[in-house]
Formats: C-alpha cells, structure tokens, sequence
C-alpha cells in the first residue's frame, strides 16, 4: 500500500519527505508538467517518485491514504474519487497534528484563523510567549510547514498555527488548546459557495475542544459563533468591556487587569489593536505572564513588509509595507497611521486608479515621493498633491527622510509591484530596512 501525496508546493513536499522518511511508500503527483532538477534530485534523494502533468486515477489503486495540498478543493475529481473509494483523505496539517500528539516532552497548539490578520495573530503569538520565556513557533499557512516545525522544535513547544479556510476543510482529530477566529468577511467564495458556507468552514476550528480549552472570538459579532462546535470556554476581544479589550482612552485591558496603553504598540491601527487583544489571549492561555505579556507587545515589530515598523530618529518613525502593492493595501496602511505621513509610492503600475488615495491622505499628508515606472501615471493622477520625483529607489528613500519632521512617519506602502527595480517585495522591504537602519544608527 501507499500514500499518494497531491500537490508538490512547500507543504506536500513537507508530507512526503516525512512519510518516505517512516518508511512509507509514497508518490507525490502535480500538475506541472516536469519538476526542476534540484526537485528531481531532492526526490530521488528521500526516495518518492514523482508523477507529472496529470493525476491518474491509477494511482489511487491500492493507496491507503491521500495528502492534499490547501490549494486543492475536496471537489477536485482525484481528490472527489478518493473520497468515493473511501480512501482517507487528510492534509498536511492534519499530518502534523499527529506528530505533535505523538511528541515526547508535550507541547500544545494554539491556532488563529479569520478572513484578515492571520499571520499578524499568529506571528504576535509566537512572539509573546517567547517574550514570556516560553518555547513557541509560528508555522502554518503564514510560511513554515506544521509539520516542519513539529519535526524541528524543542520539547514543551507552543505550536501557533495560521489555518486558511483551505487547510481546515480537511482536519479530522486536530484540537487546538485555544483557538481564534478573528473576523469574517467576503473571500474564497469561488471556492466555498457561500458566506455561510465559508463560515461553517472557519468554525472547525474550535472542532474537539474540551471545556477548558479556549475559543477566542470579537465581541461585536456573537452571530459568528452561531453553532460552532467543541466545548471551549469562550473569551471575547474587541472595543468594549469583555475578555480583552480597548476603552475610548486608549488604554487596553486583559481579564479586568490595565494592559498597556495602544500609544505603546509599535504596530499601528485598530486592526492591530484587535490582533494584539486577541494575540494576548492566546499566548495567556498557554501560561504567558501578564509582565511577559507587556514586554511582547511594547516590543512586536509587526510581520516583515506589512506596516513593520523598522527605525526612528528625530521623532520621525519609518514602517515597511513593502507588500502593499496594490491600492487597497495602500489604503489600509494610511487608515493606520495617524500622520503626517511621507508617502513612498511607485513600481511597476498594475493598471488601477491611485484616485482612491486622496481621499484617505487629506488632513495628513506631508508629501507624496513618486518613484520608479509608474511616475507618470502616478503624476497624472495624483500630481496635484504635494509631491516629489525621484525615479531610483534608495534616492526616494533619502528625500522622504529629509522631508519628513518631527512627528511624522515615513511609510513604504507604494502600491504597486516591485519588478522594475526588484526581483519581488520582499527584497524591495529590506532594502528599505537597511537604508533606514543607517539613517537611524547615523
């Protein structure tokens, strides 16, 4: 018998390199018509075959389970036969539970799940209870592979899991010690159907909880908690009087006990308020102290590229949002800033309207830097506003700082992609980084 491993992305890689390793039989198939050579070796090297550009039905002939990557829907014909024949059909989370359970020394799993904010959660998670002198990992749908990190972290281990949608479509004994569900709004309809759909689908997070595991969850929304099974404790967060929350002062709250203040959070806006609210209650439940607590959040930098805060000097504070390439994410990085902002905007135009950013700058606008191949449609566009032209990206970077004064913020958040000067947005945030970090250390 063997396991036939469904998709060859970080993750099923991730499955079948640990199940060649038990010394299972496995085939790892993908669409791609071939794999890369270094792929091809790694596979020959762990012992799976590989079967390319299709997958056949054949396959499922005396297979005793399948993994499936999250990209692949339960309704995909393979995946939908499998089923039919009564083949187990699991993904690499589930996987990864297993191991986790299985593990000498304990450790528990902490999960977040939600439409928005995710991989902030769960990296702030992580990063509190590290604050707090615990063993702790952010793995998951954020970057490193559950099963990944199972295999490599230490014993008494916190697992802080980021699930899409996709990847609890196919747990099946998962149990998370605390679990939350963050927000809800319209995504991955293609693929669900409906909202309720999508939210029946959220809710599997709390699936075998017992009454003292946790489920965090907003207190302005109780609706989406309508039905969701388990039996854990509920813990709310949100903008009024509950578990963890945030008075009108400013002053956030944790079990009826002062937190800090949100002027502390180095991350900015409500929507990292709410992170933090609900991060704290995580990291609590899995034996955080309330001064560990404190230290993780005066001290989070925020996820690498997303509104990361990354330097201050003179009273001028510069963020990261290097993955702001699009309008919308330009957007949600102007809302969370108070101003005046220096705004860094400019790559490789997508073809969209900057107009919807004006509205969002008015009462807090320093000056707009137009930089790279979209100059002369930014121009056109916004070039009414106060602004700047300076094509090269680290010369964009010095005007903005010699702009901005004392109590402004300087903000990568160029809303467009970086491939004129870059190979992808990752490199484009940390050359800002570096920069900044020179001007700070200056």
């Amino acid at each position: 018998m063997r396991t036939v491993v469904m998709g060859a992305g970080r993750s099923g890689l991730a499955a079948a390199r640990f199940l060649a390793g038990q010394g299972r039989s496995v085939v790892l198939t993908d669409l791609r018509p071939e794999p890369s050579p270094e792929l091809e070796l790694e596979l020959t090297r762990v012992r799976v075959a590989g079967v390319w550009g299709d997958h056949p039905l054949a396959l499922l002939e005396a297979c005793a389970e399948l993994v499936i990557s999250p990209g692949i829907p339960r309704t995909a014909p393979f995946v939908a036969e499998a089923l039919r024949r009564g083949i187990p059909v699991i993904g690499e989370v589930e996987l990864a539970h297993g191991v986790i359970r299985a593990r000498r020394g304990g450790g528990r799993v902490l999960a977040v799940t939600g439409t928005n904010g995710k991989s902030t959660t769960t990296d702030l998670t992580a990063f509190l209870l590290k604050a707090a002198g615990r063993s702790a990992i952010a793995c998951g749908n954020l970057g490193t592979p559950v099963l990944e990190a199972a295999q490599a972290a230490p014993p008494d281990t916190a697992f802080v899991v980021e699930l899409s949608s996709y990847q609890l479509e196919s747990v099946q004994g998962f149990h998370a010690e605390a679990a939350a569900f963050l927000n809800l709004t319209p995504d991955h309809l293609a693929r669900h159907g409906t909202m309720e759909a999508y939210r029946q689908t959220k809710l599997r997070i709390f699936e075998r909880q017992a009454a003292d595991d946790l489920r965090v969850v907003p207190v302005a929304h109780p609706e989406w908690l309508e039905g969701a099974p388990g039996a854990g404790q509920t813990a709310r967060f949100g903008w009024s009087p509950c578990e963890a929350w945030c008075d009108g002062e400013g002053q956030l709250f944790l079990h009826g006990e002062a937190l800090l203040a949100r002027s502390e959070l180095l991350i900015p806006g409500d929507h990292n308020v709410e992170n933090a609210l609900a991060a704290s209650l995580l990291a609590r439940h899995a034996g955080a102290s309330l001064e560990g607590l404190r230290a993780g959040l005066r001290t989070y930098p925020g996820l690498a590229h997303r509104l990361a805060f990354c330097g201050e000097k003179g009273g001028v504070r510069a963020y990261n949002d290097s993955k702001g390439t699009n309008v919308d994410a330009t957007l949600t990085a102007i809302h969370a800033l108070p101003g005046p902002l220096v705004l860094l905007l400019g790559g490789t135009d997508k073809g969209t309207s900057y107009e919807p950013l004006r509205a969002a700058l008015a009462g807090k606008l320093r000056r707009l830097v137009f930089l790279g191949e979209a100059i002369p449609q930014l121009t056109k566009e916004l070039g009414d506003l106060p602004h700047e032209v300076v094509p090269v990206f680290n010369d964009a970077v010095q005007v903005a700082l010699a702009l901005a004064q004392p109590g402004d913020q300087v903000l990568l958040s160029p809303a467009c992609a970086s491939f004129d000067q870059f190979d992808n947005f990752e490199q484009r945030g940390d050359r800002f980084e570096a920069l900044i970090h020179a001007w700070s250390a200056s």
